[in-house]
């Protein structure tokens, strides 16, 4: 399948939205994911200059078909944010009569909220399916903790994981919606299942490197020495 798999990491403020502030100030990074015999691809948390998103993927000869979303927050999805609006799904909806919004089910509520978009443009995921781009399958992992339907993607030796987690540390806990325990058990039950060789591709730019293997995540992140649930609420636990 490597072959087949069109897969780019783009950093906002560098390799997009190089004039938006903000979008330099919060490093998230966007995904394109495609078949390239299909040359379908899909855009993962659209945000900031979505236009540009959906020319990068023209230029190498691919079509925008549909967009993944790894949680609802507006620099993951577009909304207003800091002050400032931020594009995302709702341009995304308004470009060649718009895409589907593929979204973890407990998630919908939030991706609705901050965008305007409809119950209509989502298409709504429970843990363990598989969404096909062309023909490549992309396995969506429920990861509740930073909001109740983050959502992680698994493909072809690479986990896409939004804010659940980074190179170093993982996502905030203490935001409403967030709940520290489903952290704990998303990182280290349902991300347990990854193979060390899978690579981690995380949704900010938070470390030295952008992507590493699962293996040394597990061995330098500091939210892996918790052994314990009661280990890790000391530390993320809220009073």
């Amino acid at each position: 399948m490597s072959d087949r798999l069109y897969f780019r990491q783009l950093l906002s403020g560098r390799d997009f939205a190089t004039n938006d502030m903000v979008a330099k100030q919060m490093v998230n990074f966007a995904y394109l994911i495609g078949d390239r015999q299909t040359g379908d691809a899909f855009i993962v948390d659209p945000a900031y200059a979505v236009g540009e998103l959906v020319g990068v993927a023209e230029a190498d000869g691919m079509k925008v078909t549909g967009a993944l979303v790894t949680h609802y927050h507006p620099d993951h999805v577009g909304g207003s944010f800091m002050g400032h609006k931020v594009e995302g799904v709702r341009e995304l909806l308004s470009i060649d009569g718009g895409v589907p919004i593929h979204v973890q089910g407990d998630e919908a509520w939030g991706v609705q909220r901050v965008t305007g978009c409809e119950t209509s443009d989502l298409v709504q995921h429970a843990a363990g399916d598989v969404v096909m781009i062309g023909d490549i399958p992309v396995t969506c992992l429920h990861t509740p903790g930073h909001t109740p339907g983050s959502q992680c993607f698994l493909v072809d030796g690479r986990l896409v994981s939004g804010d659940t987690l980074f190179l170093d540390g993982c996502g905030r806990v203490d935001l409403p919606g967030a709940d520290p325990a489903r952290m704990y058990e998303s990182l280290t039950k349902v991300l347990g299942t990854v193979p060390n060789d899978t690579v981690l591709y995380p949704g900010h730019l938070y470390s030295a490197e952008p992507s590493a293997p699962m293996g040394e995540v597990r061995n330098s992140n500091f939210v892996y020495r918790f052994k314990t649930l009661e280990q890790f609420m000391v530390m993320f636990g809220q009073s």
